[in-house]
């Protein structure tokens, strides 16, 4: 179900009413977006039917109002046009119906990458099926696209019996050969040897938390982007220390640091194929002062900043 934004979310400071140059973004964000869509669009995915189905802790459906609202007061610094971020509300996962609302999803990612790149707030890490679903249909079924995850887990689970937020992966290399998987920031003891096992039968490539400094992980990153016609993007929270990250639905205490996981985005969004992003696994009601939901505001604008050409 479709769900427009609510105007009075994107509020906040205001230091100046017509110098841009002290804009803030609920001054810059336009909640009826035109025909022309401009260089990116937000929209969310309410939804955590997925980590009800994984076994995790649900909440995550409430993490597109809790992001829009942290992300709202934050500076813009960016030079491009007033009209280059645009909000096209949300994707609403109605009772147990997740295979409807990914497809919804989809439907909405395709349009906005007509005209611009698409940013997702999730939701539970099934936003991302609904994520490819967009651009595959985007850019057609010959073009090769390149999935990068960072991530602590694999979400390569079997689902004979249903999908999930642990499925995605595995879903999408069981049906596209033209899709191709990169994940960072793994951990040893969060997934079990069969996942290993899969993500080796998928040729997947991963490189473990304790990896990432490595000068072999920035080639391997930048080849695997090099080699794709299309990118896209996504964030699982659960990646970060819990002590920075303690809304999500699995925190771990063994997670990365923000600075890293910053650095790790700006390498991934800023290529020139990257044309989409999202963030799964913020769980409002698992915050503490709002700390994720702010962590993930300052992720997304990281993304937003290092997006345009």
């Amino acid at each position: 179900m479709y769900r427009k934004t609510d105007v009075s979310i994107w509020q906040g400071r205001i230091d100046h009413e017509v110098d841009s140059a002290y804009f803030r973004y609920h001054q810059i964000v336009q909640v009826e977006p035109t025909t022309e869509h401009g260089k990116i669009g937000l929209v969310g995915f309410s939804c955590d039917e997925g980590v009800r189905r994984n076994n995790g802790r649900v909440g995550a459906k409430d993490a597109p109002l809790a992001l829009r609202k942290q992300l709202a007061s934050l500076p813009w610094r960016n030079h491009v046009q007033t009209n280059s971020l645009m909000d096209f509300g949300d994707i609403v996962c109605e009772g147990h119906e997740l295979e409807q609302a990914q497809l919804e999803l989809g439907d909405k990612v395709s349009d906005i990458l007509t005209d611009g790149k698409a940013i997702v707030l999730g939701g539970g890490h099934e936003t991302l099926y609904g994520q490819y679903l967009g651009v595959r249909k985007a850019v057609g079924a010959e073009a090769s696209i390149g999935l990068l995850n960072i991530d602590a887990h694999f979400d390569m689970r079997a689902y004979d019996e249903q999908t999930s937020s642990g499925t995605m992966f595995k879903q999408i290399l069981d049906e596209d050969p033209n899709a191709h998987y990169f994940v960072c920031g793994i951990q040893q003891y969060g997934n079990t040897t069969a996942l290993f096992n899969t993500a080796a039968h998928y040729n997947v490539q991963y490189f473990l938390d304790e990896q990432l400094e490595s000068p072999q992980f920035n080639k391997d990153l930048t080849d695997f982007m090099d080699a794709h016609d299309v990118l896209l993007v996504t964030l699982c929270m659960d990646v970060l220390n819990a002590a920075e990250a303690p809304g999500v639905s699995a925190p771990s205490p063994f997670g990365l640091s923000a600075i890293k996981v910053r650095d790790i985005l700006r390498q991934m969004v800023s290529h020139k194929n990257t044309v989409s992003f999202s963030i799964c696994e913020v769980n409002p009601s698992l915050d503490i002062n709002n700390q994720t939901a702010k962590l993930g505001a300052y992720f997304i604008n990281e993304v937003i900043m290092n997006s345009f050409e």
